[in-house]
């Protein structure tokens, strides 16, 4: 735990190599298994990971955060750890964070993979997932099945029952926090919701300098491929590479992981 502006953060360093920094998504929690530090970053590179505000272990200001703030409290971590111009890997919510970082603190990020992310803006925004908080919770789940992966929509949900459950079951089990029902941990993920509404670095994308990866779920509900190649477009220096899954291809598709370490290996000096 390291005090970093008006709060504390809870964060992991594991692995082998030169630093990364990993951003993780909306509602990323260290203590839920498996995370980046189960995966082939951390046979590469000294990852940092952590639990952004209002999240996980980290302090949880009851206040709404903007997006800068979020990308304020990664620049504090990377200064804490006296790491520079290092590469940055932000999936979904920490996409959206790991851009307002590279724009605002260029000198942090060397080498930028985006996941299932978004720009707003003209670019588009992310499936407002905000306006899912107040649904029954099974109405909740099922939307969210059918925009993570849209090969799941509602008509495959009534076709295939069986495989539906199965799904929605894991959902659910995946939404019980780690050591029992936190009010405050409610009151993080809603605010983290609610910064992603006045998201937009889409004027300011050409500001990022570093050879960037786009990586996106051909499935994606969430972020759509669409909204993935609007990010290209806008980047001075970036490629898309699309993957066979939805908002969770990093999980579905075995070929996603490594094609980011092959990225992130060419700007080794």
């Amino acid at each position: 735990m390291v005090q970093i502006r008006d709060i504390d953060i809870h964060h992991e360093v594991a692995g082998e190599g030169p630093p990364l920094l990993y951003i993780g998504g909306t509602g990323g929690d260290l203590r839920v298994k498996p995370n980046v530090f189960d995966g082939p970053l951390v046979r590469h590179f000294t990852v940092a990971g952590y639990d952004q505000r209002g999240l996980g272990q980290s302090s949880k200001p009851d206040r709404v955060a903007t997006m800068a703030e979020y990308a304020a409290d990664a620049a504090g971590l990377l200064d804490h750890f006296g790491w520079t111009s290092v590469p940055v890997v932000g999936v979904s919510f920490g996409g959206m964070v790991a851009q307002e970082l590279a724009i605002t603190r260029p000198d942090l990020v060397a080498r930028l993979v985006l996941c299932c992310t978004s720009s707003g803006g003209a670019g588009s925004a992310s499936y407002p997932l905000h306006e899912l908080a107040d649904l029954a919770p099974d109405v909740r789940r099922r939307t969210r099945l059918a925009i993570s992966d849209t090969r799941h929509d509602e008509a495959w949900q009534r076709a295939q029952p069986d495989q539906a459950a199965k799904l929605l079951e894991q959902m659910a089990a995946a939404e019980a926090p780690p050591g029992g029902r936190d009010p405050e941990a409610a009151i993080g993920a809603r605010r983290q919701l609610q910064a992603r509404i006045g998201h937009d670095t889409w004027e300011r994308l050409p500001r990022i300098t570093a050879p960037t990866l786009v990586a996106a779920g051909r499935y994606d509900g969430i972020a759509p491929v669409a909204n993935s190649e609007a990010l290209v477009s806008r980047l001075p220096d970036a490629e898309l590479q699309v993957f066979e899954g939805g908002h969770l291809f990093l999980r579905q598709d075995r070929s996603a992981w490594p094609a980011i370490v092959d990225f992130l290996l060419r700007g080794r000096s």
